[in-house]
């Protein structure tokens, strides 16, 4: 709802002629609130406004100007005013579920004996908001589920809330990912195949993984190789399903181990594609009459 009302703020700029969404990033940022706040207040110069800017924002003061030569009637102004309160309200409801998650988070047992974090106030920051989750998370798993590629924050929270720290219950890796529905379950009656593919259930964990998982087409990693080789190979629905069936096995074993994540471990299986690629370029420079060779480093 918080992003229905964001929308709502941008709507009524759209009918003040205000182009400031348009010109940063992030309306519900420090220098939009600021501006947004600064026109609530009365003020209407646009180069005064330009100035409430930050720092970091690339947009000039002038082009800011600019964005805010409008139409500031009085309707449109009470809408802005209405729309921004309705967002502050659901802001602070989620600040409100934050500090409740992690009150409902430090009831759960410490995993392993990780050093103490010390006591920060959600409600000051976002950034320290979603650093003191990170930290209860790893202090409730035993490890850091976020430093493995494609897992997010949100994502590792939900793995949590539907799975629990405790994986204990499933025997191997192979169970807990085919409790989720990601792996193979063919139908096969008297030797002939009837259905290829995977079951269908419905678990909130293994459409966070999946999430996971398509999050990793961009990823300059190991794990992003394995998903754009099998994307390539297999089209991206079943690459999502393999790139799921393998973040699951690794949360498996880091939670169940209490190791960290270390991307090192897949240099084997990237040395191994690597020779196959080679091997292939080889065989194909063959068959049209050339011979690889290698650059020559200076």
């Amino acid at each position: 709802m918080a992003a229905t009302h964001v929308q709502h703020v941008q709507k009524a700029l759209d009918q003040m002629n205000l182009q400031l969404h348009h010109v940063i990033s992030d309306i519900t940022g420090v220098t939009g609130l600021t501006i947004i706040d600064a026109i609530l207040a009365g003020k209407r110069d646009p180069q005064e406004l330009a100035k409430l800017r930050s720092e970091r924002i690339k947009a000039t003061e002038e082009v800011i100007a600019k964005s805010l030569v409008g139409d500031y009637r009085a309707e449109h102004l009470f809408t802005l005013d209405q729309s921004l309160t309705a967002y502050r309200r659901y802001q602070k409801l989620i600040e409100h579920c934050d500090r409740e998650i992690r009150r409902q988070l430090e009831s759960f047992n410490t995993a392993n004996d990780p050093p103490a974090f010390p006591d920060a106030d959600i409600s000051t920051s976002k950034p320290s908001a979603l650093m003191s989750l990170r930290e209860e998370l790893k202090r409730a798993f035993g490890v850091d589920l976020t430093k493995i590629p494609g897992i997010q924050l949100g994502i590792a929270q939900t793995l949590f809330g539907e799975i629990g720290p405790d994986l204990s219950k499933f025997r191997s890796a192979s169970a807990f990912a085919s409790w989720m529905g990601l792996c193979p379950d063919n139908d096969i009656s008297g030797g002939k195949v009837l259905f290829v593919g995977t079951r269908k259930v419905k678990c909130r964990a293994a459409t966070a993984l999946r999430m996971a998982a398509q999050c990793l087409h961009h990823s300059k990693t190991p794990l992003g190789d394995f998903y754009r080789r099998t994307r390539t190979k297999l089209g991206a629905p079943k690459a999502i399903t393999a790139g799921a069936h393998k973040l699951a096995r690794i949360v498996f074993h880091l939670v169940t181990t209490k190791q960290e994540f270390d991307e090192s471990r897949f240099a084997v299986d990237q040395q191994r594609f690597r020779g196959r690629q080679q091997a292939k370029l080889r065989a194909t420079a063959k068959a049209l009459g050339f011979q690889l060779v290698p650059l020559q480093t200076m």
